[in-house]
């Protein structure tokens, strides 16, 4: 097998996206997540004989839509294939896919590391094509009673596969793709991507090039199933490398060797490891076919051309938005993005009501997300609305409330659901005339003759125990008007 110098994780992801329609594909049956168990069912989706499809152009609409935020071509002809395999949850025996013309192909995105473990690079997007979801089969896995039980409400809903290429190279990287992923589809209104609903689901195909004295040797490529979350791929892809390895270490068996099939695993989150499911199928395994009881789909280059001129902003695209006409910091720009479109939005009617997007933007990041994670809500349910947020902050700006006040204001606006200035009246805070301000400034900086002697020493610092007592006096003075007055009426003093 040669010395063995390093290998290098080689990874290519396919997801599964429900789009956000309101039924199904090929039915008018309802595409909900949580209804009673084969409740939301009619001939069509569970393949009863002589029923016949008809297609949801809005599903095919919003396919369009991601395929161009994914930077795809997009072929103005598409047909649609049988897909055959035989499966307890999918009634028909087959599955309508596409095989030889999909919808999109040779795309890309673009991602990014904020912690810089590699550079800015570009995935491709091999191919996102449209297809209907099977059904579900729900295992008697507490009891041990070996029973199966099918619920055929999912069949039939509009699924968006996207697959990548093999450009991924680590977990982290692939961590990193799908959450820009799941962002593009978000903002894209695409997909709500949830995948404690099943919105979003992922496989992996990973395999190991191994550097060698000899050559780089390529292990045989293992699809890893059943990772619920982000968290649970990147595990199980760091799981999968190691064991690929220590493998190929026992047996020297590489792609491509005689006998050497694809292999599909389970990833057990439980047991952090991939379990053996078996042989994975080739194309040529699933018969594919076209699917007599439907045309095919023609788009014109017009029509393209009207989706990409209504598609959203990206957060690729608002990211870019946030650091050039808002100068914020590449960092504070994707913190925001990433939180999703409605608190971006948010952030820019504040920002521009306010003029001061790194003031905004520091509330939102400190005050504002911090109390949405604590109710576990998102901003379309925050108590203060847009106009409301940059009114308080605009006190900030012109004095009349110091960033502490301020925030009192805040909590007491979240639990009564008052304005700025009705909260202001109930926490008694009124504006304190210059003439009061000095009047008690001037009483403390005789009476604290050390702290003028240092101000006038040039320790400006000093002038911080002032306003302490200062506050202490009246809780409603402006500590910046204290710091004024107190400097200006010191270089009068003896």
């Amino acid at each position: 097998m040669g010395e063995v110098d390093k290998y290098t994780m080689i990874v290519g992801l396919e997801v599964h996206v429900q789009l956000l329609t309101k039924s199904k594909l090929f039915c008018r049956c309802a595409s909900r997540y949580g209804a009673p168990p084969n409740t939301l069912t009619c001939p069509v989706c569970t393949g009863n004989p002589g029923a016949l499809p008809v297609m949801n152009r809005r599903a095919y609409d919003l396919s369009v839509r991601a395929a161009i935020g994914l930077n795809c071509d997009i072929p103005t002809f598409t047909k649609w294939d049988r897909k055959n395999y035989f499966y307890p949850d999918l009634p028909k025996g087959f599955q309508t896919s596409q095989f030889d013309l999909p919808l999109s192909q040779n795309g890309y995105l673009e991602i990014t590391d904020p912690g810089g473990s590699f550079t800015d690079k570009r995935i491709g997007i091999i191919r996102a094509h449209l297809e209907e979801d099977a059904g579900k089969s729900m295992h008697d896995e507490i009891n041990h009673l070996g029973d199966t039980r099918i619920d055929l409400n999912r069949c039939g809903t509009p699924l968006l596969e996207i697959v990548s290429a093999p450009d991924l190279r680590s977990a982290d990287e692939a961590s990193i793709y799908l959450a820009e992923l799941k962002l593009l589809l978000s903002y894209l209104e695409v997909s709500d991507c949830n995948m404690q609903e099943g919105s979003l689901r992922v496989d992996a195909n990973v395999n190991l090039h191994i550097t060698c004295s000899d050559g780089i040797k390529a292990t045989p490529i293992v699809e890893v199933k059943n990772m619920n979350s982000f968290r649970a791929v990147t595990r199980a892809l760091d799981y999968e490398s190691e064991r690929q390895f220590e493998n190929w270490q026992d047996n020297g068996r590489c792609l491509g060797d005689p006998g050497v099939t694809k292999e599909t695993r389970g990833w057990d989150d439980a047991a952090g490891i991939t379990r053996s499911q078996r042989s994975k199928e080739e194309s040529s395994d699933y018969r594919y076919f076209p699917e007599p009881d439907l045309p095919p789909v023609v788009i014109s280059e017009e029509e393209i051309a009207r989706h990409k001129s209504e598609l959203a902003r990206s957060p690729s695209q608002w990211r870019s938005r946030l650091i050039s006409e808002y100068s914020l910091t590449p960092y504070d720009a994707a913190v925001l993005v990433n939180q999703g479109k409605r608190l971006v939005t948010y952030f820019e009617e504040v920002a521009q009501r306010v003029g001061d997007a790194k003031l905004t933007s520091n509330w939102l990041q400190q005050d504002v997300m911090r109390y949405l994670g604590e109710n576990s809500i998102d901003i379309s349910m925050y108590p203060v609305t847009a106009s409301s947020f940059a009114q308080l902050l605009r006190t900030i700006q012109d004095g009349s409330l110091s960033t502490s006040r301020a925030r009192e204001v805040l909590a007491c606006m979240l639990e009564s659901d008052q304005s700025v200035d009705e909260s202001m009246a109930q926490l008694g805070i009124v504006e304190v005339s210059s003439d009061e301000t000095e009047a008690i400034c001037r009483e403390l900086l005789e009476s604290n003759s050390q702290v003028v002697a240092d101000l006038k020493g040039g320790k400006l610092k000093a002038v911080g125990a002032i306003i302490g007592k200062a506050k202490q006096k009246n809780p409603n003075i402006q500590p910046q008007q204290v710091r004024e007055i107190c400097l200006r009426l010191v270089e009068t003093m003896p």
